[in-house]
């Protein structure tokens, strides 16, 4: 299946993983990247040591291309990690919460892609503006971070402001090939997946997270700036609940993030063995597609689904013909 997003990446399939902080570490950027998808890690959660080492281990992991995803908004200059990213071995650069403006010609004279999330249509044309090489429309129905305009009209209307200066990727809510179909559909290069990857056996996650994604129904999501200060879509539960009755105690981010972590509510980057994880007030970022996910799949093995699904998918509506 080739697009103009396989092209640019020199990969396969156009089937992107998240770079989800806390989840996507080298094991399973690996393992989307070999099987033809394109991996990313998740370096929002890592400090440069650790940034590093992830990077170290996906380059000898595999000599297929991946990226590293980091929150523009945070504090700080970007210019040292970002190089840490191109001396890795890197071929993309991933920015979430904001436009990368101040690394764009950085990563391009060392032949890096960059890539910036984007949840509104203005926020697309700025980041082709300032150079990025591609733009990932995420609707409100994402896990973690997220805008509030859904998908469905929200890529149609990106790839109509950018798509024919940039690929497109789609995001939000997208679990199987059916997604991949629709996005393709609505003119988008490819998707950006998060939460279908979480469930895997590759992917890190603290105590309950991935049995609470097997058991959460499509609709025990909540968007909720409890956590970091920005509106983030959780698995509901008390902590959220909280906020959602007492506004007034928010803080902004990166405060809020603070407060998180140092309340023992937040605990991404740690692992099933990390101590003092509450599953009733802990920090779950997850999609709408929650409710469709019932069972761990390995992450090679869901790429290779996207793909058969969606031209399963194609073909039926060719059918139609």
């Amino acid at each position: 299946m080739r697009t103009r997003l396989t092209e640019l990446l020199g990969i396969e399939h156009p089937v992107m993983l998240a770079g989800m902080g806390g989840v996507s570490y080298s094991e399973l950027a690996i393992a989307v990247s070999e099987a033809g998808g394109f991996g990313c890690l998740g370096a929002s959660t890592m400090g440069d040591e650790k940034m590093e080492a992830e990077i170290s281990a996906v380059r000898k992991g595999t000599d297929k291309p991946f990226g590293v995803d980091l929150l523009t908004a945070m504090p700080g200059g970007m210019s040292a990690q970002v190089q840490m990213i191109i001396e890795g071995g890197a071929t993309a650069f991933v920015a979430g919460l904001g436009v990368p403006t101040e690394v764009v010609d950085q990563c391009h004279a060392n032949n890096v892609v960059v890539v910036s999330m984007c949840g509104k249509v203005d926020h697309a044309v700025r980041a082709v503006e300032a150079g990025c090489d591609l733009v990932v429309a995420q609707g409100t129905e994402a896990g973690g971070h997220t805008g509030q305009v859904a998908s469905f009209p929200l890529i149609p209307q990106i790839v109509d402001a950018v798509g024919d200066r940039v690929p497109v990727v789609a995001a939000g809510g997208i679990f199987d090939g059916r997604g991949l179909a629709a996005a393709l559909a609505l003119g988008a290069d490819g998707i950006w997946v998060g939460t279908r990857f979480i469930a895997t056996p590759e992917a890190r996650g603290v105590l309950g997270y991935k049995e609470r994604l097997l058991s959460s129904r499509e609709d025990q999501t909540t968007v909720s700036r409890a956590y970091s200060g920005k509106t983030m879509r959780v698995v509901r539960n008390s902590y959220t609940d909280h906020f959602d009755a007492h506004p007034e105690e928010l803080k902004k981010f990166p405060e809020q993030l603070a407060i998180s972590y140092g309340g023992g509510t937040m605990h991404l980057g740690g692992d099933s063995f990390t101590d003092g994880v509450d599953v009733d007030k802990e920090c779950y970022p997850a999609g709408q597609g929650v409710g469709a996910i019932t069972e761990l799949i390995p992450a090679a093995d869901l790429v290779r689904l996207f793909v058969a699904e969606a031209e399963a998918a194609l073909d039926r509506l060719s059918a139609l013909r």
